[in-house]
């Protein structure tokens, strides 16, 4: 019988963290950037986060925000996770976020397809939708590899064609690119579930 895989460390959160970031250049910065969290397990208990950067290179801009019903865990997130993502890493729109209230939270449609998760409060609803879903995979990052480089990260990841963020009904420009993740070719959008973060001893 085969032995189980154990991640030595202190598990730190779990949960879904689907993401989209889109470019309208493919050879430029990205024009638009979504995280969205559902955390199940975390030193700041359950929520939900939905960090937006409509404005990636400004500071302080009305579409730069977080959406959340817990915010010590949102700002934990972003200080400690967020920030590190490739995408995001030192993208001036973080440190201007607004932290807005998040009064709704829904998930729609199905992963082997099309799937949305739309987040409002404070007048703001913004959708992620993630079409043309493939097959998914599981894998684990090493801390070597992981965005934070001091953790284990298990995941189970499924890209998609196309995928769009709308804020109150309008459409931020630009498009996911191509990118690899554990030897599979899908795209700067995908579905991240059973998301666990472990932090090496």
């Amino acid at each position: 019988m085969a032995e189980p895989i154990v991640f030595d460390g202190t598990v730190e959160w779990s949960g879904e963290n689907p993401g989209i970031s889109l470019k309208t250049d493919p050879a430029g910065p990205f024009t638009a950037l979504a995280s969205f969290f559902r955390v199940v397990l975390s030193p700041h208990g359950r929520g939900h986060a939905l960090v937006l950067a409509s404005t990636p290179a400004a500071g302080a801009a009305p579409g730069n925000l977080c959406l959340t019903d817990n915010e010590p865990l949102a700002r934990w997130l972003i200080a400690n996770y967020v920030s590190h993502f490739g995408a995001w890493k030192g993208l001036p729109a973080l440190g201007g976020l607004r932290f807005v209230p998040a009064e709704t939270v829904r998930s729609s449609g199905d992963p082997a397809s099309m799937y949305t998760e739309e987040v409002s409060g404070g007048g703001t609803t913004v959708r992620l939708t993630w079409r043309g879903l493939g097959a998914p995979f599981c894998f684990a990052l090493g801390p070597a590899q992981s965005a934070t480089g001091r953790h284990h990260m298990p995941s189970v990841f499924i890209g998609c064609a196309s995928a769009s963020i709308e804020v109150n009904g309008a459409a931020l420009p630009g498009q996911p690119v191509p990118r690899v993740v554990a030897g599979h070719p899908i795209s700067t959008a995908m579905l991240a579930f059973s998301e666990t973060w472990v932090r090496v001893p």
